[in-house]
Protein backbone atom coordinates (compact mmCIF):
# COMPACT_ATOMS: atom_id res chain seq x y z
CA UNK A 1 0.00 0.00 0.00
CA UNK A 2 1.28 3.45 -0.91
CA UNK A 3 2.50 5.56 1.96
CA UNK A 4 1.37 9.16 2.17
CA UNK A 5 2.94 12.23 3.70
CA UNK A 6 1.30 13.37 6.91
CA UNK A 7 1.18 17.17 6.73
CA UNK A 8 0.02 17.44 10.32
CA UNK A 9 3.25 18.45 12.08
CA UNK A 10 4.07 17.18 15.55
CA UNK A 11 4.24 19.65 18.40
CA UNK A 12 6.86 17.78 20.42
CA UNK A 13 9.75 15.54 19.36
CA UNK A 14 11.68 13.18 21.57
CA UNK A 15 15.16 12.15 20.43
CA UNK A 16 18.78 12.20 21.54
CA UNK A 17 21.26 14.18 19.40
CA UNK A 18 23.99 11.72 20.40
CA UNK A 19 22.13 8.90 18.66
CA UNK A 20 21.91 10.86 15.39
CA UNK A 21 25.69 11.09 14.93
CA UNK A 22 27.32 7.95 13.44
CA UNK A 23 29.84 6.26 15.73
CA UNK A 24 32.61 6.62 13.13
CA UNK A 25 31.91 10.26 12.22
CA UNK A 26 35.22 12.22 12.14
CA UNK A 27 33.72 15.02 14.26
CA UNK A 28 33.50 12.64 17.21
CA UNK A 29 37.28 12.42 17.59
CA UNK A 30 37.64 16.16 16.95
CA UNK A 31 35.01 16.99 19.57
CA UNK A 32 36.67 14.76 22.15
CA UNK A 33 40.04 16.43 21.64
CA UNK A 34 38.60 19.95 21.49
CA UNK A 35 36.59 19.47 24.69
CA UNK A 36 39.68 18.14 26.48
CA UNK A 37 41.78 21.13 25.44
CA UNK A 38 39.05 23.67 26.26
CA UNK A 39 38.45 22.17 29.70
CA UNK A 40 42.10 22.90 30.48
CA UNK A 41 41.51 26.57 29.58
CA UNK A 42 38.58 27.02 31.98
CA UNK A 43 40.57 29.10 34.48
CA UNK A 44 41.76 31.43 31.72
CA UNK A 45 38.19 31.90 30.51
CA UNK A 46 36.98 32.74 34.02
CA UNK A 47 39.66 35.41 34.41
CA UNK A 48 38.52 37.21 31.27
CA UNK A 49 34.89 37.68 32.32
CA UNK A 50 33.26 39.62 35.16
CA UNK A 51 31.53 38.04 38.13
CA UNK A 52 28.22 39.88 37.65
CA UNK A 53 25.94 40.79 34.78
CA UNK A 54 24.18 38.80 32.11
CA UNK A 55 25.74 35.49 31.18
CA UNK A 56 27.69 35.47 27.94
CA UNK A 57 27.76 32.85 25.22
CA UNK A 58 30.26 30.28 26.57
CA UNK A 59 33.69 31.03 25.05
CA UNK A 60 34.22 27.29 24.56
CA UNK A 61 31.17 27.25 22.30
CA UNK A 62 32.36 30.21 20.24
CA UNK A 63 35.80 28.67 19.71
CA UNK A 64 34.27 25.36 18.63
CA UNK A 65 31.93 27.26 16.29
CA UNK A 66 34.96 28.91 14.66
CA UNK A 67 36.49 25.44 14.37
CA UNK A 68 33.39 24.27 12.49
CA UNK A 69 33.67 27.28 10.21
CA UNK A 70 37.23 26.30 9.30
CA UNK A 71 36.51 22.57 8.93
CA UNK A 72 33.49 23.05 6.66
CA UNK A 73 34.73 26.17 4.81
CA UNK A 74 31.73 28.28 5.82
CA UNK A 75 32.48 31.62 4.23
CA UNK A 76 30.95 33.98 6.80
CA UNK A 77 29.85 34.15 10.41
CA UNK A 78 26.34 35.01 9.20
CA UNK A 79 26.15 31.70 7.35
CA UNK A 80 27.76 29.92 10.30
CA UNK A 81 24.99 31.04 12.67
CA UNK A 82 22.35 30.19 10.07
CA UNK A 83 23.67 26.66 9.61
CA UNK A 84 23.98 26.07 13.36
CA UNK A 85 20.27 26.91 13.66
CA UNK A 86 19.17 23.95 11.52
CA UNK A 87 22.14 21.54 11.43
CA UNK A 88 21.75 18.99 14.22
CA UNK A 89 25.34 17.77 13.74
CA UNK A 90 26.65 21.24 14.49
CA UNK A 91 24.35 21.56 17.52
CA UNK A 92 25.64 18.25 18.86
CA UNK A 93 29.24 19.39 18.36
CA UNK A 94 28.51 22.63 20.24
CA UNK A 95 26.60 20.90 23.06
CA UNK A 96 23.40 22.76 22.18
CA UNK A 97 19.89 21.41 22.61
CA UNK A 98 17.55 21.30 19.56
CA UNK A 99 15.38 24.04 21.10
CA UNK A 100 18.23 26.34 22.12
CA UNK A 101 18.37 29.67 20.28
CA UNK A 102 21.45 30.51 18.24
CA UNK A 103 23.33 33.72 18.96
CA UNK A 104 23.59 36.45 16.34
CA UNK A 105 26.73 36.99 14.20
CA UNK A 106 27.47 40.18 16.13
CA UNK A 107 28.50 38.04 19.11
CA UNK A 108 31.70 37.09 17.24
CA UNK A 109 32.47 40.77 16.62
CA UNK A 110 31.84 41.71 20.24
CA UNK A 111 34.08 38.93 21.56
CA UNK A 112 36.88 39.20 19.00
CA UNK A 113 38.74 41.90 20.91
CA UNK A 114 38.43 39.99 24.20
CA UNK A 115 39.67 36.79 22.56
CA UNK A 116 42.60 38.65 21.02
CA UNK A 117 43.59 40.41 24.25
CA UNK A 118 43.60 37.17 26.22
CA UNK A 119 45.00 35.01 23.40
CA UNK A 120 42.27 32.38 23.62
CA UNK A 121 42.44 31.16 20.00
CA UNK A 122 46.26 31.18 20.00
CA UNK A 123 46.33 29.23 23.27
CA UNK A 124 43.80 26.72 21.93
CA UNK A 125 45.90 26.21 18.80
CA UNK A 126 49.14 25.79 20.77
CA UNK A 127 47.53 23.30 23.14
CA UNK A 128 46.37 21.19 20.19
CA UNK A 129 49.91 21.24 18.79
CA UNK A 130 51.22 20.25 22.22
CA UNK A 131 48.87 17.25 22.27
CA UNK A 132 50.25 16.17 18.90
CA UNK A 133 53.84 16.51 20.17
CA UNK A 134 53.07 14.39 23.25
CA UNK A 135 51.59 11.70 21.00
CA UNK A 136 54.74 11.60 18.85
CA UNK A 137 53.15 13.18 15.80
CA UNK A 138 55.83 15.85 15.33
CA UNK A 139 59.32 15.25 13.99
CA UNK A 140 62.22 17.72 14.15
CA UNK A 141 63.73 16.37 10.93
CA UNK A 142 62.26 18.79 8.41
CA UNK A 143 59.85 21.74 8.45
CA UNK A 144 58.48 23.78 5.56
CA UNK A 145 57.32 27.38 5.50
CA UNK A 146 55.30 29.25 2.93
CA UNK A 147 53.18 32.35 2.53
CA UNK A 148 50.37 33.46 0.29
CA UNK A 149 48.01 36.39 -0.19
CA UNK A 150 44.49 36.62 1.20
CA UNK A 151 42.27 38.95 -0.80
CA UNK A 152 40.61 41.59 1.34
CA UNK A 153 36.82 41.93 1.39
CA UNK A 154 37.34 45.61 0.58
CA UNK A 155 36.49 46.71 -2.95
CA UNK A 156 39.06 48.36 -5.18
CA UNK A 157 36.57 51.24 -5.36
CA UNK A 158 37.31 51.98 -1.70
CA UNK A 159 40.89 53.09 -2.46
CA UNK A 160 41.50 56.79 -1.83
CA UNK A 161 44.61 59.00 -1.47
CA UNK A 162 46.05 59.05 2.03
CA UNK A 163 44.66 62.02 3.96
CA UNK A 164 41.45 62.27 1.93
CA UNK A 165 38.29 63.66 3.51
CA UNK A 166 36.20 60.82 2.05
CA UNK A 167 34.58 58.64 4.69
CA UNK A 168 32.54 56.24 2.54
CA UNK A 169 33.06 54.51 -0.79
CA UNK A 170 30.27 56.61 -2.29
CA UNK A 171 32.08 59.84 -1.34
CA UNK A 172 33.72 61.36 -4.40
CA UNK A 173 31.97 58.87 -6.70
CA UNK A 174 30.92 59.68 -10.25
CA UNK A 175 27.23 58.98 -9.52
CA UNK A 176 24.75 58.98 -6.66
CA UNK A 177 24.61 55.21 -6.25
CA UNK A 178 25.39 54.57 -2.57
CA UNK A 179 25.38 50.78 -2.96
CA UNK A 180 27.74 50.28 -5.92
CA UNK A 181 29.03 53.68 -7.00
CA UNK A 182 31.04 54.31 -10.14
CA UNK A 183 34.60 55.36 -9.29
CA UNK A 184 37.07 56.34 -12.00
CA UNK A 185 40.84 56.14 -11.47
CA UNK A 186 41.77 57.25 -14.98
CA UNK A 187 45.15 59.01 -15.13
CA UNK A 188 45.63 58.34 -11.40
CA UNK A 189 48.53 56.16 -10.27
CA UNK A 190 47.69 54.17 -7.14
CA UNK A 191 50.34 52.71 -4.83
CA UNK A 192 50.71 51.67 -1.21
CA UNK A 193 52.75 54.80 -0.52
CA UNK A 194 50.00 57.15 -1.62
CA UNK A 195 46.67 55.31 -1.26
CA UNK A 196 44.65 53.37 1.33
CA UNK A 197 41.31 51.59 1.41
CA UNK A 198 38.55 53.40 3.30
CA UNK A 199 37.07 50.03 4.33
CA UNK A 200 40.22 48.07 5.22
CA UNK A 201 43.11 50.41 6.00
CA UNK A 202 45.46 47.49 6.80
CA UNK A 203 45.10 45.96 3.32
CA UNK A 204 47.83 46.60 0.75
CA UNK A 205 47.94 46.39 -3.03
CA UNK A 206 49.83 43.21 -3.93
CA UNK A 207 50.06 40.71 -6.77
CA UNK A 208 50.72 36.97 -6.66
CA UNK A 209 53.11 37.03 -9.59
CA UNK A 210 54.19 38.74 -12.78
CA UNK A 211 51.25 39.50 -15.02
CA UNK A 212 48.77 39.06 -12.18
CA UNK A 213 46.46 41.92 -11.15
CA UNK A 214 47.23 43.91 -8.02
CA UNK A 215 44.51 43.45 -5.39
CA UNK A 216 43.90 44.62 -1.85
CA UNK A 217 45.39 41.81 0.20
CA UNK A 218 46.83 40.56 3.46
CA UNK A 219 49.56 37.93 3.74
CA UNK A 220 49.19 34.64 5.59
CA UNK A 221 52.05 32.34 6.59
CA UNK A 222 52.16 28.69 7.64
CA UNK A 223 54.85 26.58 9.30
CA UNK A 224 54.44 22.86 8.61
CA UNK A 225 56.04 19.71 9.95
CA UNK A 226 56.72 17.48 6.95
CA UNK A 227 56.66 13.90 8.22
CA UNK A 228 53.03 13.99 9.41
CA UNK A 229 51.88 17.17 7.66
CA UNK A 230 51.02 18.94 10.91
CA UNK A 231 50.54 22.71 10.94
CA UNK A 232 52.65 24.09 13.79
CA UNK A 233 51.94 27.80 13.46
CA UNK A 234 49.98 30.31 11.41
CA UNK A 235 50.48 34.07 11.14
CA UNK A 236 48.84 36.95 9.28
CA UNK A 237 50.70 40.14 8.39
CA UNK A 238 50.78 43.08 6.04
CA UNK A 239 51.32 42.22 2.37
CA UNK A 240 54.51 44.24 2.02
CA UNK A 241 56.92 41.82 0.33
CA UNK A 242 59.01 41.30 3.48
CA UNK A 243 56.48 39.60 5.75
CA UNK A 244 57.32 36.08 4.57
CA UNK A 245 60.83 36.12 6.02
CA UNK A 246 59.86 38.13 9.11
CA UNK A 247 56.96 35.84 10.02
CA UNK A 248 59.00 32.74 9.25
CA UNK A 249 61.53 33.74 11.89
CA UNK A 250 58.78 34.70 14.33
CA UNK A 251 56.99 31.35 13.90
CA UNK A 252 60.21 29.37 14.34
CA UNK A 253 60.98 31.34 17.48
CA UNK A 254 57.46 30.79 18.83
CA UNK A 255 57.65 27.03 18.28
CA UNK A 256 61.06 26.96 19.97
CA UNK A 257 59.89 28.92 23.03
CA UNK A 258 56.46 27.28 23.38
CA UNK A 259 57.27 23.68 22.46
CA UNK A 260 61.07 23.41 22.62
CA UNK A 261 61.26 22.39 18.96
CA UNK A 262 63.69 23.54 16.27
CA UNK A 263 63.92 21.79 12.88
CA UNK A 264 67.15 20.43 11.48
CA UNK A 265 66.20 21.60 7.99
CA UNK A 266 63.70 24.12 6.63
CA UNK A 267 62.26 24.05 3.12
CA UNK A 268 60.97 27.19 1.39
CA UNK A 269 60.56 28.66 -2.08
CA UNK A 270 62.75 31.22 -3.83
CA UNK A 271 61.00 34.10 -2.06
CA UNK A 272 62.99 33.17 1.06
CA UNK A 273 66.36 33.28 -0.71
CA UNK A 274 67.57 36.50 0.94
CA UNK A 275 71.11 36.14 2.20
CA UNK A 276 70.52 37.69 5.62
CA UNK A 277 67.57 35.36 6.20
CA UNK A 278 69.55 32.28 5.19
CA UNK A 279 72.41 33.34 7.43
CA UNK A 280 69.99 33.77 10.36
CA UNK A 281 68.70 30.23 9.82
CA UNK A 282 72.22 28.83 9.93
CA UNK A 283 72.90 30.78 13.12
CA UNK A 284 69.93 28.90 14.61
CA UNK A 285 71.50 25.63 13.49
CA UNK A 286 68.93 25.11 10.72
CA UNK A 287 70.03 23.89 7.29
CA UNK A 288 67.98 25.93 4.75
CA UNK A 289 66.61 24.09 1.71
CA UNK A 290 65.90 27.19 -0.35
CA UNK A 291 66.51 27.59 -4.10
CA UNK A 292 68.96 30.36 -4.99
CA UNK A 293 68.89 32.10 -8.37
CA UNK A 294 71.46 31.27 -11.03
CA UNK A 295 72.63 34.84 -11.45
CA UNK A 296 75.90 36.16 -9.98
CA UNK A 297 75.98 36.53 -6.20
CA UNK A 298 77.59 39.78 -5.17
CA UNK A 299 78.69 41.07 -1.79
CA UNK A 300 81.16 40.28 0.95
CA UNK A 301 78.86 39.68 3.95
CA UNK A 302 77.81 36.40 5.56
CA UNK A 303 74.52 36.51 3.65
CA UNK A 304 76.33 36.41 0.32
CA UNK A 305 78.53 33.55 1.54
CA UNK A 306 75.50 31.51 2.56
CA UNK A 307 73.76 32.08 -0.77
CA UNK A 308 76.94 31.13 -2.59
CA UNK A 309 77.31 27.93 -0.56
CA UNK A 310 73.67 26.95 -1.19
CA UNK A 311 73.99 27.54 -4.94
CA UNK A 312 77.46 26.05 -5.36
CA UNK A 313 78.91 29.42 -6.42
CA UNK A 314 81.38 31.87 -4.98
CA UNK A 315 80.22 35.32 -4.06
CA UNK A 316 81.70 38.09 -6.22
CA UNK A 317 83.42 40.55 -3.90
Amino acid sequence: MRGRIDHQSEIFHSFNLESLVPADHPLRAIKERADKVLSGMSRRFSGAYGKTGRKSIPPERLIKALLLQALYSIRSEIQLCEQISYNMLYRWFLDMTPAESVWTPEVFSMNRKRFDEHGFVRDFFDRVVREAILEGLVSEDHFSVDGTLIQSFASMKSIRPIGTDDQRVSDGADDDDTGDPTVSFRNEKRSNKTHRSLVDSEARLARKGKGKPAQLSHSTHVLMENRNGLCLDVAVDEANGYAERIQSGAMLDHVRRRHGFMPRTLGADAGYGDGAYLDALEQFGIDPHVPVGRGPIRGDGPGADVRGADSGQRAIK
